[in-house]
């Protein structure tokens, strides 16, 4: 996980950043430090979505309700972030915001993940798991589409093929439990503008990675994810009071495995690979979910679902190599 402790770090997610942004007929190879640090920055990302698999699990453990829980998953989280950011500050303060508007451009990355935590959680009400699920994995259709219209980001038809095998996959796995229907058709719109919002935080801290640290982003998006939750669940009328210690502990693990670590290590990888890419490889997340449910709670994935988590692979793999 990076702690910002050295200039160079900076320097090569400028690098890496300028590099994706090129048109696709430049052809510049990259230098041995870059596919080092593409390499690291994949295993970050796979790492990630490891840590935030866990939380369908830690969710439905929760003694609280779901607003109140994902708000806990940002509040806890911010104690172990800022001691983080306090003990690996660089002398020279760099990697950290200077300005209001460096501060506003990361709070709006909090407020994007508060977004797609609270339209999670509403459209779980709405509409089935398996629904909201589904298409709350939608999410890399939408960061390629804001890469494209917003930032003129071009991409291969390699990385296109293997997005829609992902996508695809995601669906085999996720929807076999899916029903659309005319009474969910407000829960299914909800599911889609969490996939847009999580798409947004995507792009937006895949671009001011080039220019802050990993604890800096996740600090002060954490916070501001937390202040946008707190009023949200108190107007929800959900005790924010878990009533026994082990209610605390499954929280905590919400807060440090998957808001903390998982995400701290997302907004890593996000400095040295493309965001359309990064969104794609985190579809690993369903098929490790799935897996953990299976360990964890006795939910049997059957010979389908495998079908769907093999083409979700297959297809991250696809895009990898579509890539640049």
């Amino acid at each position: 996980m990076d702690n910002g402790t050295t200039g160079s770090e900076t320097a090569l997610a400028r690098r890496a950043e300028t590099r994706y942004m090129r048109p696709m007929t430049e052809t510049a190879p990259p230098s041995d430090a870059d596919r080092r640090l593409a390499r690291i920055a994949l295993l970050a990302l796979t790492a990630g979505a490891l840590g935030i698999a866990f939380s369908p699990i830690f969710v439905r453990l929760s003694e609280l309700e779901p607003t109140a829980t994902a708000f806990h998953r940002a509040f806890l989280a911010l104690p172990a972030l800022w001691l983080w950011g306090a003990v690996h500050r660089r002398p020279d303060g760099g990697g950290r915001p200077a300005g209001p508007r460096d501060y506003a451009v990361l709070v709006l990355a909090g407020v994007f993940f508060a977004g797609d935590l609270a339209f999670w959680h509403w459209s779980i009400r709405y509409t089935t798991v398996a629904n909201s699920t589904l298409l709350a994995n939608f999410a890399p259709i939408f960061v390629t589409l804001g890469g494209l219209l917003l930032f003129r980001e071009r991409f291969t038809r390699t990385f296109l093929v293997g997005m829609t095998l992902a996508v695809v996959g995601v669906c085999v796995l996720v929807g076999q439990n899916a029903a659309f229907q005319p009474d969910n058709l407000l829960g299914d719109g909800l599911g889609l503008v969490t996939a847009m919002f999580y798409a947004a935080y995507i792009l937006t801290v895949g671009r001011v990675r080039a220019r802050f640290s990993t604890v800096s982003v996740m600090a002060w998006s954490t916070t501001a994810t937390a202040a946008v939750l707190l009023p949200v669940t108190l107007a929800a009328g959900e005790s924010l009071i878990a009533p026994t210690l082990y209610g605390w502990g499954i929280l905590l693990g919400l807060a440090l495995v998957s808001q903390a670590a998982g995400q701290g290590l997302i907004a890593y990888a996000l400095a040295h690979l493309p965001a359309a890419f990064s969104s794609v490889g985190l579809l690993v997340q369903p098929v490790v979910a799935a897996l953990l449910a299976w360990v964890i709670l006795g939910e049997a994935v059957s010979a389908w679902q495998g079908a769907g988590a093999v083409v979700i692979l297959a297809g991250i793999a696809v895009a990898r190599r579509g890539s640049r």
